[in-house]
């Protein structure tokens, strides 16, 4: 079900998904707000979630889109040891899923920002579930993983979101409490201004943005340090996080797994 997504995208790529208040389609801001489940849902809706409560001094970047290929960020990923997390949509990646092999060599997790990037609150259900799971085969056929994390396009979703999510096996909807403006600032969805330990950080890609990706990576991590805080895994966390809530607890994975976090500097 493709759809012409070129003149949408360009609206949007020089902001990233992590637009501001006001922005169409939708209000792309960011904020976790679980809609109530309905009876009948087929599988638990997924949380949703901007912040992951940690005691541990992280925060998490993520990137969406895939359309910023800077041969230097699989560098720079790959000496601090970013455990970055990288939201891709099949349209706008195109023939670049070479470079996303790469990264997830040197350590980046590959997850699901649909197959042509549409605002998917208020479509119906089935063109919601073929944006989904169709990114998903896609992933499968070029990583063999099956990502559980899901970032719907613009941050905005409903609860035929959140089923179709669940229905091709996300376990997570991730949007962002900070994101990096065109300034190289951070703005916020909401709550007090300042990085706090488990922010999920999102940073905005574009083909013609400058600095490069690299450069606007390498400004943020001397905030996130400036704070006294690194990057970790978002994934981990996360997973914690659910299996420490019953409700939430990914099917299959009663009790939490060990194992190390990874974390980058």
């Amino acid at each position: 079900m493709r759809r012409p997504a070129a003149a949408l995208l360009c609206a949007v790529l020089l902001t990233g998904c992590a637009g501001g208040p006001g922005e169409r389609p939708g209000a792309a801001d960011g904020r976790a707000q679980d809609p109530t489940r309905a009876e009948g849902d087929t599988h638990p809706l997924p949380p949703v979630v901007d912040h992951v409560p940690t005691r541990e001094p992280v925060v998490f970047l993520t990137y969406d889109d895939g359309a910023e290929r800077d041969p230097r960020f699989v560098g720079l990923v790959r000496e601090r040891r970013l455990p970055v997390s990288m939201f891709l949509t099949d349209s706008v990646v195109g023939p670049g899923y070479g470079h996303f092999a790469r990264l997830r060599a040197v350590g980046a997790s590959i997850q699901n920002h649909t197959l042509d990037h549409p605002a998917l609150r208020g479509l119906p259900y089935a063109g919601q579930r073929a944006e989904i799971c169709g990114q998903q085969h896609k992933l499968r056929s070029r990583f063999g993983i099956s990502p559980r994390l899901f970032r719907p396009p613009y941050g905005t979703y409903d609860r035929t979101t959140l089923r179709a999510a669940a229905d091709c096996g996300i376990t997570a909807v991730v949007l962002w409490r900070a994101s990096l403006n065109a300034e190289g600032g951070l703005t916020y969805t909401r709550g007090e201004p300042g990085l706090r330990p488990g922010d999920i950080v999102s940073v905005p890609a574009g083909e013609t943005m400058s600095p490069s990706l690299t450069e606007r990576t390498v400004r943020l991590l001397r905030e996130i340090e400036r704070k006294g805080l690194r990057v970790g895994r978002l994934e981990d966390h996360l997973e914690d996080h659910l299996e420490d809530r019953p409700e939430d607890r990914p099917p299959g994975r009663p009790e939490r797994l060990p194992g190390r976090r990874a974390v980058g500097n």
